[in-house]
């Protein structure tokens, strides 16, 4: 690997890490005449009482909903929604940001999606043109543009899935060869400890362990009032560390990852003098 190319991914959960709350309630759950109370207390009992996946479920709801309630769900309508979701401070000027940061030391940033969220709601917000990849549940549609079936959905467990995706280069979801295939560590584009993982919750753990015991740097970022559920995760030794879901330049959350990629400089660097003959030092 050439100098000044060090490839380093940052990875991002959505609901309640870039943004507050789930991305429904923003607008679509108000749009069906429901409470984001009643809608998530719907999902959960009839995932128990059918033994389903809630994530199934509550694609399945967001149908049923906007068909008693009359409400257009054609493609455009989903992502007209995701304009109107509201951000955490300082997230839309945090990606240009780290990349300037990384490429002054030498280091390619990308950064990457993974949510259980809609990604037609996620295509309309102004931050998705910042990623590389968004991988997160959507929607198959039929000649009409109306959504007929899950195309994909996400899980807590199936996260884990697309963070080896990003560690292999395998991005293509219609081709397990090159996910499934055994490819040596030094061969892969995103080696784990060029890997941040940041995420806020439950559905995060499989994430945040994994890319913690690989190697890499898992952050949990909490809200005003819930750094209690933050803290337990690295209490119980899930994540790296904890801050608050505040994106602004000299923050906690900026610190942290400038701080990970002076890191990965300087890991690169060592290895290289280590590499190096004595006579070269």
């Amino acid at each position: 690997m050439a100098a000044g190319i060090i490839p380093l991914a940052i990875v991002y959960d959505f609901d309640g890490t870039l943004a507050p709350g789930n991305m429904q309630e923003s607008q679509f759950i108000p749009d069906v005449g429901a409470t984001a109370g009643e809608f998530w207390a719907e999902v959960n009992a009839r995932s128990q009482a059918e033994e389903a996946d809630p994530i199934l479920m509550y694609m399945r709801l967001m149908l049923e909903k906007a068909n008693a309630a009359r409400v257009p769900v054609h493609r455009q309508d989903f992502i007209s929604r995701g304009g109107r979701i509201e951000f955490f401070r300082g997230v839309e000027g945090w990606f240009g940001r780290i990349n300037n940061y990384g490429i002054s030391k030498g280091v390619s940033v990308k950064h990457y999606l993974i949510s259980s969220g809609n990604s037609e709601i996620i295509a309309g917000t102004n931050i998705a043109d910042r990623f590389e990849k968004i991988y997160a549940s959507k929607f198959m549609y039929d000649h009409n543009d109306v959504p007929v079936w899950p195309a994909l959905a996400i899980n807590f467990t199936t996260k884990t899935q697309y963070l080896f995706r990003i560690n292999k280069g395998a991005h293509d979801l219609s081709d397990s060869s090159i996910i499934n295939n055994f490819v040596p560590q030094d061969a892969r584009p995103v080696p784990f400890e060029n890997i941040i993982y940041i995420g806020d919750g439950e559905t995060d753990v499989p994430c945040f362990r994994l890319v913690k015991d690989l190697g890499g740097m898992s952050i949990a970022v909490y809200a005003e009032g819930k750094r209690e559920d933050a803290e337990k995760y690295r209490t119980d030794g899930r994540v790296n560390c904890i801050a608050p879901a505040i994106y602004i330049d000299n923050g906690g959350l900026d610190g942290i990852v400038k701080s990970y990629i002076d890191l990965v400089m300087a890991r690169y660097r060592l290895r290289g003098a280590a590499a190096a003959a004595p006579e070269d030092w």
